[in-house]
């Protein structure tokens, strides 16, 4: 009898230690990005990368080679190894090997760096081969061909030669003049300055002169006497800066400059060059941004050879993506537009014909992510499987038949093809799975999964998750929404709820990744006895140019109607407490936030809006105008959305916040809608960052989520 009731209790302790172990709570620590556990609680992964055709895992220590039809691991290097192979008497010469890349595909060669140089590593001769000293340096950009670097450096534009030779390509850069970095303000997909041919000898740069550009005063509060530190910011309406493109010879050590015409109220992107890098190609795209040209330019001259491509529209063109060229024909090249409704891909020749397009449907092409030489096809993701799923697909040129390469499930998050595009390296994650990693190869449907990440919020009360669709405002159109239940819903209850927001264009907040892509701010939330919401109005991604452009000239009404039919939705639900609504949104959610408290001041109690624009017409140039248009041109869509008419609407608990040096909605926006308010009478509480920019960084997120908690915990519980 003793034995069996001692079997009893240890088997009742270890249900209870079970029990206690998943009822464990979150706190931000945890979830946030900046907290203290927040890495721990993070889904397991693996780094990994291409050596030609050999996959390769690159950690702390060491680096992997991992046979892609087994997922067998042998080691190839360790860290010691290379710190000894090196030479040096630091054995911290290389402190870790996570960002070890291989950037030839037939030669033993590996590219490391420290924080004072780059080397090229003969890991089978053991010993560098090649090293160079510019580590570190602003905009950074290096060619495997040459192994020259161009970078940038008290902002004049440099490039060191293979053989170690420097040469300045500019002298008058300043924070006025500036070379070799993003311009256009990161819109119409740049995301760099320098781009160089595919030998490695040329290099194609921007150069921006902002003279005419007016200051936005920011102030640094930190040093004894604040110090201003203006930001060069083009209003909408307002001058815009001057782009122009060089083209620098290492041969020659000479530079021309394209001969693009005035470069002004004009956007220079999408640079590429031609397989044999004497032409350099551009889009070229007006300041309304309705007119984009594909452009063809000399390299050796800069002249103007041909314009290959046009494209207008009555709302907007934004062009995103380079041109490609087929790495087995140099003369034809693949090309990425929405003309037919849905960002899709077209064949051209060099001249500029269109040869035929490629993909089609009520569905977008997100990223051609390369090509297998092999059997000549296209690798490309796209959405078509469901609008809310990222899948990979390859396209045969010659006989134009499409395969699914993947699962036919969730999100590829990350997409790595070998060096010939015969296998690829899959990032994934799906509703149920935080993450997989899986080898597939692109030529046949065969798979190998290499990771299948556990949960790790395992251990933890967790809240449910749901996605559904209903229809948009114009009673035709299918949005896709998220609900975050508490983990012990009970249907019969009535709960707050809170309407997460983003709205905007270039973004979406519903997808098939873990959790439905659900923000673990609102796990938090949901912990706290609060349900979330969040709906993707028209106007967000990945859903068509007309879902996108539905919006335009009036951002926030459309957007509006839509959150309300969520709204609707929500107040069908019995477990909706609608007496106790709440929105929260940063940025473009921000703006949308303050818009509906102050449209709908009856439906929402409690509001906390980050970040928020409040006038359009202190908004920039690039984002503001292909939307907006110009405060001169539209008058009555500026009028329509600006909320500074709207302060005297306002009714329920108001939080705004804001960073102090916000460079991207920059802080006259939430201060003119608290000077509105004061005229009006009317009182949000307000709340600012001192030297955070638009996002919070670090531990002042978790500071920032806390704060935002408490104030529903406060004012809508």
């Amino acid at each position: 009898m003793r034995i069996k009731q001692m079997v009893a209790t240890m088997a009742m302790m270890a249900i209870a230690i079970t029990m206690s172990a998943q009822d464990k709570l979150f706190t931000l620590e945890d979830l946030n990005f900046g907290g203290r556990n927040y890495a721990n609680l993070r889904p397991q992964n693996m780094w990994l990368t291409w050596w030609g055709e050999q996959l390769i895992q690159t950690d702390v220590e060491a680096c992997y080679k991992i046979d892609t039809k087994t997922g067998k691991k042998s080691t190839l290097f360790t860290l010691d190894d290379i710190n000894k192979w090196a030479g040096s008497n630091d054995t911290k010469y290389v402190r870790h090997l996570m960002n070890a890349s291989f950037p030839y595909p037939n030669k033993s060669l590996v590219l490391l760096g420290n924080r004072k140089s780059v080397i090229l590593l003969d890991f089978v001769q053991k010993k560098i081969v090649w090293q160079d000293s510019i580590a570190g340096q602003q905009a950074n950009d290096w060619h495997a061909a040459s192994r020259a670097t161009a970078y940038v450096e008290a902002d004049q534009l440099f490039v060191v030669d293979g053989q170690g030779k420097k040469h300045q390509l500019s002298t008058d850069g300043s924070r006025e003049i500036v070379y070799g970095q993003s311009v256009h303000r990161n819109e119409f997909g740049i995301r760099k300055g320098t781009f160089w041919s595919p030998d490695g000898q040329k290099l194609a740069f921007y150069r921006m002169d902002q003279r005419m550009v007016t200051d936005y005063p920011q102030v640094n509060i930190f040093p004894r006497n604040a110090q201003h530190e203006p930001d060069k910011y083009p209003m909408a309406g307002m001058t815009s800066h001057k782009v122009t493109v060089g083209v620098y010879d290492l041969k020659t050590d000479k530079t021309v400059y394209l001969q693009a015409g005035n470069p002004t109220d004009r956007y220079f992107t999408n640079i590429t060059w031609s397989p044999d890098a004497k032409t350099v190609y551009m889009f070229e795209l007006n300041r309304k941004q309705n007119d984009c040209r594909l452009v063809a330019y000399d390299a050796a001259t800069g002249q103007k050879t041909a314009e290959l491509y046009r494209e207008t529209s009555n709302k907007y063109v934004e062009p995103q993506n380079p041109i490609v060229f087929l790495p087995w024909d140099a003369s034809k090249f693949v090309m990425q537009s929405q003309k037919d409704g849905y960002n899709h891909l077209y064949l051209f020749d060099q001249s500029g014909k269109e040869l035929k397009q490629l993909t089609s449907g009520t569905w977008v092409v997100m990223e051609l992510v390369g090509f297998n030489e092999k059997t000549k096809s296209i690798v490309y993701t796209s959405n078509e499987v469901d609008p809310r799923y990222c899948n990979l697909w390859s396209l045969n040129l010659k006989t134009g038949k499409r395969q699914l390469l993947d699962r036919g499930i969730g999100v590829i998050q990350r997409a790595q093809l070998s060096a010939t595009g015969q296998k690829a390296c899959l990032t994934l994650s799906t509703p149920n799975k935080p993450r997989l990693i899986d080898i597939v190869t692109t030529g046949k449907q065969s798979s190998l999964n290499l990771l299948d990440a556990p949960d790790p919020w395992k251990d933890y009360q967790q809240p449910i998750y749901t996605s559904g669709s209903i229809k948009a405002a114009d009673g035709v159109t299918d949005l896709y929404y998220r609900m975050v239940k508490p983990h012990d819903f009970d249907p019969n209850k009535k709960y707050p709820t809170v309407v997460y927001v983003y709205g905007g264009p270039h973004a979406h907040n519903v997808d098939a990744s873990w959790h439905w892509l659900s923000r673990p701010w609102e796990t938090y939330m949901a912990q706290k006895g609060y349900i979330c919401f969040i709906i993707d109005n028209r106007g967000s991604e990945n859903r068509g140019r007309d879902f996108e452009q539905a919006t335009w000239h009036q951002l926030g009404q459309i957007e509006m109607q839509d959150q309300m039919k969520g709204v609707d939705f929500l107040r069908q639900q019995p477990y909706v407490d609608m007496n106790r609504l709440g929105v929260h949104g940063w940025s473009f959610g921000g703006f949308m936030t303050i818009s509906l408290m102050t449209n709908y001041p009856d439906v929402f109690k409690v509001g906390v809006a980050g970040g928020p624009v409040i006038d359009w017409k202190w908004y920039e140039v690039m984002y503001g105008e292909r939307y907006m248009g110009t405060p001169q041109d539209n008058p009555e869509g500026y009028a329509k959305s600006s909320l500074i008419s709207k302060a005297k609407n306002l009714k329920g608990k108001l939080q705004i916040i804001t960073g102090y040096n916000d460079n991207t909605v920059v802080p006259q926006h939430c201060l003119s809608f608290l000077d509105a308010c004061i005229k009006a009478g009317t009182q949000p509480d307000f709340f600012a960052y001192p030297g955070e920019e638009h996002n919070m960084r670090g531990h002042a997120s978790v500071h920032l989520h806390e704060r935002i908690t408490q104030y529903f915990e406060d004012y809508l519980k």
